[in-house]
């Protein structure tokens, strides 16, 4: 809520007041969505309903309009002539997150239904999540999207991290692992001055500048702005200065910084990046107790924290896109620690061990509901 009033505030000093007030409508409508989703009366079965159709959808509709559709799914680069594939969304990138945040959920929900594999319902669920697992994995193939395919192996990593024997005996193995590596990242980048991210782009065979990144985000550095307050919300690629820069960049007719954090910085300023800093901090602890308490989405929450963090270091990730609904999705949806009632059931109705069982059995919204 801070970020978001921050962000309307921002409208004031914005070149393009109007413009941005739309945009900033915009992108609440997208909000309510979420909301709506989440007031169901079992907003976990709600969402995970959502998100399955909404990728029983878009993935075999991709794949037809790339093969049957090619001027609808499919586009030449006026540079090179390569082919470029979008499917059902408006570019290769927006393709790559799609198949970035399909495959992690049809993973994530094979690992959760992996105990329950004898069952005839069960495994024809984990037959048909393989099958899209497969279409994903094409789709994602021809994208071209390396900084997709990265996150989704990440992504599936801290998934299956989080249902192994270990961690569920300690999530803390897991949570603190996390943090510790984006702290090593950073010190590493900004202390030592590090490129990381042009290793990782030179061991998957990419240029180290990612692509003239790190041309764009100097130039863009270089910029005047407001330090503290920026340009207002989704204000900066617009009007004169996104004439300027096209101008005198010479870097092409781009509309986006391919920073997460570099594009809230140059829109909200130093103010709109501490808000976001301070909600990613409060959310990922809370994904963390939630994680604890055994949550039916903890994992897969934990997993979109993680990659968004990775994703936004060459994409915009924090724009109101697939991913970034996706994990507030789950961020908001993931229920409860059980609280004392819950805990008195366990320790005197069925014994330790056995309700323990029994409790992680019961759909989280019961438990939840005892307070």
């Amino acid at each position: 809520m801070a970020f978001l009033s921050f962000a309307l505030l921002s409208v004031i000093w914005s070149d393009s007041s109007l413009v941005a007030l739309k945009r900033w409508f915009r992108d609440l409508g997208n909000y309510m969505v979420i909301l709506v989703a989440l007031s169901d009366r079992r907003p976990l079965e709600a969402v995970r309903a959502l998100l399955r159709r909404l990728f029983f959808l878009l993935i075999p509709l991709s794949i037809v309009l790339i093969k049957y559709y090619p001027e609808i799914g499919k586009s030449w680069d006026p540079w090179t002539g390569i082919a470029q594939y979008s499917g059902a969304t408006t570019g290769k990138n927006m393709l790559g997150v799609l198949c970035l945040v399909s495959g992690l959920f049809f993973f994530w929900d094979t690992v959760t239904r992996w105990t329950d594999r004898k069952e005839r319902r069960a495994k024809r669920i984990m037959l048909l999540n393989v099958a899209f697992i497969a279409m994903t994995l094409w789709l994602l193939y021809i994208s071209d999207s390396d900084t997709s395919r990265i996150c989704l192996v990440v992504g599936c990593l801290v998934i299956a991290a989080a249902h192994s024997k270990a961690v569920k005996r300690r999530p803390a193995l897991l949570t603190a692992l996390i943090p510790l590596a984006i702290c090593g990242y950073l010190v590493l980048a900004v202390g030592f001055g590090i490129n990381i991210s042009a290793m990782v782009a030179e061991l998957v065979g990419r240029d180290p500048t990612l692509t003239d990144r790190t041309k764009i985000w100097s130039f863009l550095l270089s910029m005047k702005t407001s330090t503290l307050f920026g340009t207002g919300y989704e204000s900066f690629w617009l009007g004169p200065r996104l004439e300027w820069f096209w101008q005198n960049a010479g870097l092409g007719h781009i509309n986006e910084a391919h920073n997460g954090f570099l594009e809230v910085y140059l829109n909200l300023g130093i103010i709109g990046l501490s808000l976001l800093g301070w909600f990613l901090i409060a959310s990922y602890r809370t994904i963390c107790t939630r994680l604890e308490s055994f949550s039916a989405f903890g994992s897969l929450t934990l997993a979109l924290w993680t990659i968004l963090l990775f994703y936004s270091v060459t994409e915009a990730g924090f724009r109101s896109g697939l991913m970034w609904l996706t994990f507030l999705l789950g961020a908001i949806v993931v229920p409860a620690r059980p609280s004392g009632k819950a805990r008195i059931l366990d320790n005197s109705a069925f014994g330790s061990a056995g309700a323990k069982e029994m409790l992680s059995r019961v759909p989280l919204e019961v438990t939840a509901s005892l307070r």
